[in-house]
């Protein structure tokens, strides 16, 4: 490939940043390194996937699916019924590769390091495109519901642990892989699912579901994991989108128009007497489908983390190459001190989602436990923290990181979905709560976590105390938020305590803990800037 021309006729194109070319998204990350390696993650699969994705091929394959969405066909030409969705090409390429590499099944296959390495996979791919990240999250998360059904464990578990991609429109018998979304919330209730309205009739080995739903992930999965009235009450089903004998009847009535995340083809439907399979027992549908829900959240954990490191590296790699006023950015006390702090929020959001994966993995009831509340806590301050670091990251451009020409608007759109996807923030709080007050066994792996960290920072220590001083029962409702924040920035502290070296603890435990700052990004007192940019591993 030639270079551009920098002589032009005006002027000649000086003090810009070069184009970033290849990257190693895993080679240059050393916390993800770090992080991988505690919790036994398959770093192979790792080296390859996080390589493959920073390519400058693949980077610019991410951009092209957000710039060219999907598009809805309803009918062919001759006014039949398709509810179809077509994507662009560079779409499939990311879901080929991703499907590849074992982000959806590895897991569930055996593959090391499980949940850990798969929450690796949600951060690299996050930092590229994160639109096309939802079927394969929905796809990895269906895969412990499946277990309340052996027949269609039988026919589903294989096609969605496959390594390959797709895309035909084909009954699930006849496809070398498959993936499974989700339809539960309805216009009239949201997040209260009881309020659902779509009802399920028996038809004879199968049920029939007629209703709409507000939100359908994925509306090209293969197939849904839903929720209907029956006789006995709320109820899951697994509903195939094709049907051995033809088309099932679920009509695709809009794509939603989002603010971001525009490379995933997010829907509204409706079921005309769709068939569907009973998934678990007849009247405990939350119940089954929560096992999805609790796995997805550990995925809305994580992208936060990398949304933040693709932000940071980019206005790193900018002011690393930027000089004003005779001096690099980079080399300015001030900007370094903005984006050091920055740093720390990116780098505990990923040591706090990966602690939470290792306990996905794990076998003992105290692993069952924290992971249950680590992972509502990791999502709650992971993406109330996400936007904030991004704008912040986008000014650091000046004018460019408004421009659709870097990556920084992108991830500027993605920043609340996480936040708001499988349960907003006040969802998450009061599930913080229920959990807190009915598992006890949460409550001690919490307490557990956080006193494993005391007696090496005095800070930490008297802020673990004075938490306990003011809560020393739960909070009222009105208070949760306030409970939440500062639970999950103490469990974040008591992970970088324990793991990250002092630089970044040190500064964590400073700035969030101790309260040793202001209210903005870079109003804070001495930090040592180097070691902790040092981490984010971008160039210059």
């Amino acid at each position: 490939m030639l270079d551009p021309r920098t002589e032009l006729a005006t002027h000649e194109v000086s003090n810009q940043p070069p184009p970033r070319g290849d990257l190693d998204l895993w080679a240059s990350d050393m916390a993800l390194r770090e992080a991988a390696a505690r919790g036994s993650g398959d770093i192979e699969a790792l080296a390859g996937y996080g390589k493959a994705l920073g390519a400058a091929e693949t980077r610019e394959a991410g951009r092209q699916a957000n710039r060219h969405g999907p598009e809805l066909t309803l009918f062919d030409s001759g006014g039949r019924r398709l509810d179809e969705v077509t994507f662009h090409p560079t779409y499939h390429q990311m879901m080929r590769l991703g499907i590849g590499a074992g982000y959806p099944s590895i897991a569930w296959n055996g593959g090391q390091g499980g949940h850990v390495t798969h929450a690796a996979m949600v951060y690299l791919a996050s930092q590229v495109e994160p639109g096309h990240c939802c079927p394969m999250t929905m796809t990895y998360a269906a895969v412990p519901a499946l277990a309340a059904s052996d027949s269609l464990s039988a026919i589903w578990r294989d096609k969605l642990l496959s390594r390959d991609y797709d895309p035909r429109v084909r009954p699930v018998a006849q496809k070398k892989g498959a993936t499974l979304g989700m339809a539960m919330t309805e216009k009239q209730g949201g997040s209260d699912v009881r309020a659902n309205s779509t009802v399920a009739t028996r038809d004879g080995e199968g049920w029939r579901l007629t209703g709409h739903k507000w939100f359908c992930s994925a509306p090209m999965s293969d197939g849904f994991l839903t929720l209907a009235q029956t006789d006995k009450g709320l109820s899951c089903f697994l509903v195939p989108r094709w049907l051995e004998d033809g088309r099932n009847p679920i009509h695709i009535m809009r794509l939603k128009d989002k603010l971001g995340n525009k490379a995933n083809a997010s829907s509204e439907i409706e079921y005309h007497g769709a068939f569907a399979h009973l998934l678990g027992e007849e009247g405990r549908g939350v119940q089954t489908i929560i096992e999805m829900v609790h796995h997805t959240r550990l995925d809305t954990a994580m992208a936060p983390a990398g949304l933040m490191r693709a932000a940071l590296a980019e206005a790193h790699h900018w002011c690393a190459h930027r000089s004003a006023f005779q001096r690099r950015l980079i080399d300015q006390p001030l900007m370094a001190r903005v984006l050091a702090d920055l740093a720390l929020d990116w780098e505990g959001a990923l040591a706090l989602g990966l602690r939470v994966a290792r306990a996905f993995g794990g076998h003992a009831p105290e692993d069952r436990a924290f992971a249950r509340i680590g992972v509502a806590l990791a999502k709650f301050l992971s993406n109330k923290r996400c936007g904030w670091v991004i704008a912040e990251a986008m000014e650091a451009l000046g004018g460019m990181g408004y421009v659709e020409d870097t990556p920084l608007p992108m991830l500027y759109r993605e920043a609340p979905l996480n936040g708001i996807w499988e349960g907003s923030g006040n969802v998450i709080c009061l599930d913080i709560l229920r959990t807190l007050a009915r598992e006890p066994a949460a409550g001690e792996a919490l307490r557990a976590e956080l006193e494993a960290s005391t007696g090496a920072d005095e800070r930490y220590d008297a802020a673990l105390k004075a938490h306990v001083d003011r809560w020393p029962a739960l909070p009222e409702e009105a208070e949760a938020r306030w409970y939440a924040e500062r639970t999950a920035m103490l469990l974040t502290a008591a992970i970088l305590i324990r793991w990250a070296p002092s630089s970044v603890s040190d500064a964590y435990v400073a700035t969030r803990v101790a309260g040793d700052r202001g209210q903005i990004a870079g109003a804070m007192g001495a930090v040592n800037t180097d070691a902790i940019l040092s981490r984010l591993g971008a160039s210059g």
